[in-house]
């Protein structure tokens, strides 16, 4: 009988979770963070896509913006190390889910493609932490076209081109996985209530 429960539960645990998670903890020194993109977790190229970070100091203390000198630099991937920052938006204080005052930012991507994110800070009075830098890869989809300088254009028009092969490669994937798994949580259901039928 015990096995009947672990598979129950198994298949409980696996139709419950997501498909893939945009919440990472990335840990830098002793202060940790995670990131969250509007509207969720999927930015679209063009569009204003409301960007906060969630600091905690070790122990799970929250690192509010007044105490970090913070600073984020956004660079287009890939991207040499010592290339400038493609944009470095000013950041502002914002109240999200049970955080206060956390640093946050409003960020335009300009194209469709992978982004590194950069949070650097330092402590902006005492040394209450050490400095730090923590760096997330942001996927930013398709959206609205805005306006790029002629020689920029060509490229964009070339990456765009194979973005969107990869798209549709990537939009005729996701049905198919869904399908997969509704297929295979409608077997784990079928067997599980089979064996329990015999139990």
């Amino acid at each position: 009988m015990n096995y009947k429960l672990f598979l129950l539960l198994l298949f409980i645990t696996f139709t419950s979770l997501p498909v893939a998670s945009a919440h990472t903890v990335k840990i830098s020194g002793d202060i940790g963070g995670t990131i969250h993109i509007e509207p969720n977790d999927n930015p679209r190229a063009g569009e204003p896509a409301a960007t906060w970070f969630a600091l905690t100091r070790k122990g799970g203390k929250v690192l509010p913006l007044k105490e970090c000198d913070c600073e984020l630099a956004i660079y287009a991937e890939p991207h040499a190390p010592e290339e400038p920052a493609l944009l470095e938006p000013p950041l502002k204080s914002v109240d999200a889910e049970r955080y206060q005052g956390i640093p946050g930012a409003d960020i335009i991507f300009p194209k469709p493609g992978v982004y590194e994110l950069q949070l650097s800070g330092k402590p902006a009075t005492a040394e209450s932490f050490r400095p730090f830098e923590l760096k997330f890869q942001v996927t930013v989809a398709a959206g609205k076209a805005i306006a790029t300088p002629q020689v920029v254009e060509n490229v964009i028009e070339d990456n765009q081109q194979n973005n969107q092969q990869q798209n549709a490669v990537i939009g005729f994937v996701q049905p198919i996985i869904i399908v997969a798994i509704l297929l295979l949580s409608i077997g784990i259901l079928v067997f599980v209530v089979k064996t329990l039928k015999r139990g």
